[in-house]
């Protein structure tokens, strides 16, 4: 079985390299190009201008070690003192728009509303203002997994306030640049946050309750979306005219073998990590998908606690939740070959979501990467991942708000970007022509090669190569910039040499 999968493998990289089989179609007249970071990731000025400190500050001080460099993100790309300049590269690059995320600290010190950073402010004001002049959108994030110290101190995202807590910043960041900011996301990639942050603790805040206070996270962090996005569409939208939606990543998940087991198994996955987050806010029913309640049940039970350790919503949290967000933001990398696993281990084991969804992954090793394994170019699954979304959420409109490929920071000439790039935008123009699934944008992860969380600066997403060892920070273009302009300026990619 196992060479058999093998010889499938191959033979998909093979279809997908092939420069005959990228579309030629052009991109739709409304379809807008972009790319991304986030505050912590690049903007630097750790502690200047009045920024408190938030829960990657303190993680990387604190802990240097779980970084696999030793490195932080006190300066990274000192995009807080080179916006200007980064904004020239952005116009170079051709974008639509610009996806960035703001600091909650950086605006609001201790995280709460009681004392606001005017420094703050007007940076992202400054920022806003350059884009808009120079015919870049801002799409604005407004978490992006640097929640503050002082809130975290008092439990961070498990504290049941923490909703109250993100709808006073995401009103005060409505009311400061919603005049000029039509399109928000709320938050980034919940599950990374309940599943590094709050399950195997290898990103900030570093706790270790996989199973327990994974799921209170998922609870909290839903909820807290919701929150934000019903503020905005009462209380704002009728004068701001604007866009606000949530941010999931889904990665996809290609069954084993032809068996009914692994072909469950791969669905479940898909809703363990995918329709986790997205089915209480994008599907008609709402609420966690009924498998995921009935495994976390099931698990549950075997390891001896009295009910399901899932943190399950109400009747009225459930309808209150539904249908918040304006579209879907999806970040997507990759695909894993996904296997029905029947072991269950002891209840004396830690319990974790990896554990109650029973399925074993893998990437085959024929698939292409770049210097971060994990994350594989397999374009196929990249469409198939927007079919499912179409089919499983009511068809809705899907902006890719992450997608990149990883390399050592080391060389400009970054082939591998470019045929990442080409390759998955092709599928990307499979699932509109021959799937109907309405995309309507696509931002490439990322902008500049920035501090990679747990990572540190050992790989690079960005366009742009940055010199770290450099104060001036440097930003040199690599090969996939000149791609990446031509795909935005002819509105149409070319066949790979």
């Amino acid at each position: 079985m196992k060479r058999l999968l093998g010889l499938f493998a191959v033979a998909a990289v093979i279809f997908g390299l092939d420069s005959t089989s990228i579309n030629l179609e052009k991109f739709p007249d409304d379809f807008i190009f972009g790319t991304a970071s986030s505050a912590y990731q690049t903007e630097g000025a750790w502690n200047a201008d009045g920024k408190g400190e938030n829960i990657w500050d303190h993680f990387v001080h604190k802990f240097p070690e779980k970084i696999a460099d030793g490195r932080n993100g006190d300066i990274t790309c000192d995009s807080y003192h080179k916006y200007k300049k980064d904004v020239v590269l952005l116009k170079k690059l051709g974008v639509n728009f610009y996806r960035f995320s703001l600091s909650w600290t950086r605006i609001l010190p201790t995280g709460f509303p009681h004392r606001i950073n005017q420094a703050g402010i007007d940076y992202y004001n400054n920022l806003i203002n350059e884009l808009l002049a120079n015919g870049i959108e801002p799409i604005v994030t407004i978490y992006h997994w640097d929640l503050p110290l002082e809130l975290q101190k008092l439990g961070g995202i498990t504290n049941s306030l923490f909703a109250d807590w993100f709808e006073d910043f995401s009103r005060v960041v409505f009311e400061n640049f919603g005049d000029r900011v039509k399109f928000w996301l709320t938050i980034n990639e919940p599950r990374l946050i309940c599943v590094f942050g709050h399950s195997t603790g290898v990103f900030a805040p570093g706790i270790q309750s996989g199973g327990i206070g994974e799921y209170l996270c998922n609870y909290n962090v839903i909820k807290a979306h919701a929150r934000s996005y019903h503020l905005y569409h009462k209380s704002f939208r009728p004068t701001q005219k604007g866009r606000i939606g949530l941010v999931i990543d889904c990665q996809w998940y290609e069954p084993a073998t032809n068996s009914t087991e692994d072909i469950e198994a791969a669905e479940r996955k898909l809703q363990f990590d995918c329709g986790f987050y997205g089915h209480p806010v994008f599907s008609k029913k709402g609420d966690y998908p009924q498998v995921v309640k009935d495994f976390v049940a099931e698990r549950s039970e075997i390891e001896g606690f009295p009910s399901t350790r899932l943190v399950l919503f109400t009747q009225q949290e459930i309808e209150y939740i539904r249908g918040t967000s304006d579209f879907v933001a999806l970040n997507h990398y990759t695909t894993y070959y996904a296997a029905n696993d029947k072991t269950i281990t002891p209840f004396t084991e830690h319990p974790s979501s990896a554990k109650d969804s029973r399925v074993h992954i893998w990437q085959d090793e024929d698939w292409p990467s770049g210097i971060f394994p994990e994350f594989r170019t397999v374009p196929w699954g990249f469409r198939k991942l927007l079919k499912w979304l179409k089919d499983n959420y009511d068809d809705p409109d899907i902006y890719v708000t992450e997608n990149g490929f990883s390399d050592d920071n080391k060389n400009l000439h970054d082939r591998g970007r470019v045929n990442y790039t080409t390759l998955y935008l092709s599928a990307l123009l499979d699932a509109i022509y021959k799937d109907g699934v309405k995309v309507k944008g696509y931002a490439a992860w990322s902008f500049l090669d920035y501090f990679e969380w747990a990572s540190g600066y050992t790989i690079g997403f960005g366009l742009h190569q940055v010199n770290f060892t450099d104060p001036n920070r440097p930003r040199l273009p690599k090969d996939s910039v000149k791609t990446y302009t031509s795909i935005i300026k002819n509105r149409k990619l070319t066949p790979i040499d």
